[in-house]
């Protein structure tokens, strides 16, 4: 597989839950223009990389604004729930959910 290699990190507290962490890039599954446009995508905001649920997004929204975080904009109401998208230090978008009711 080439130099291909990925990274699993997780919490004590929820090993039901991993997150895998790795460089979009041509190997064995992947060519070098598919890769390119996975990149593209992440970069634009439009593929994301994760979702995360909130029991209030829009106070998680005030918070972490604050503290610098980027959002794509404010949270939105959306047939799922209230939804805003968010970008890591690595440039990959999260999805931050709060489910309805």
């Amino acid at each position: 597989m080439g130099d291909f290699r990925w990274l699993t990190v997780g919490s004590k507290s929820q090993p039901e839950v991993e997150l895998i962490l790795m460089k979009v890039a041509p190997g064995p599954m992947l060519d070098e223009a598919t890769a390119t446009q996975i990149r593209q995508l992440v970069a634009k905001g439009t593929f994301g990389a994760g979702v995360l649920e909130s029991s209030d997004v829009r106070k998680d929204y005030e918070e972490l604004s604050k503290k610098g975080v980027r959002f794509k904009g404010p949270p939105q109401e959306r047939p799922y729930g209230i939804e805003t998208v968010m970008q890591d230090d690595s440039g990959n978008w999260f999805s931050l959910v709060q489910r309805p009711g």
